[in-house]
C-alpha cells in the first residue's frame, strides 16, 4: 500500500523543483520529469488544502 505523503513533505519536494529550474540544473528530459511531478505535487498540495479549509468550516460551524 502507498503512503500518503503529507503537505509538508510534498511542498518542500515542489520548492526543490522550482529552485533547480530557477538555476538552470535540469537538462530537458530531466526538466519534464520535474515538471510532470511538479503538477502532481501542486495538486496533492491543493487537494490538501481545500479538505483543511472543509473540515474548519464544519468543526466553526457546529459550534
Amino acid at each position: 500500500m502507498k503512503q500518503e505523503q503529507k503537505y509538508e513533505a510534498a511542498f518542500a519536494e515542489l520548492q526543490a523543483i522550482v529552485r533547480k529550474m530557477e538555476a538552470d540544473e535540469l537538462d530537458i528530459d530531466q526538466m519534464s520529469d520535474q515538471l510532470k511531478r511538479a503538477q502532481e505535487l501542486i495538486k496533492l498540495c491543493k487537494d490538501k488544502l481545500t479538505k483543511t479549509d472543509e473540515d474548519i468550516k464544519k468543526i466553526l460551524s457546529a459550534e
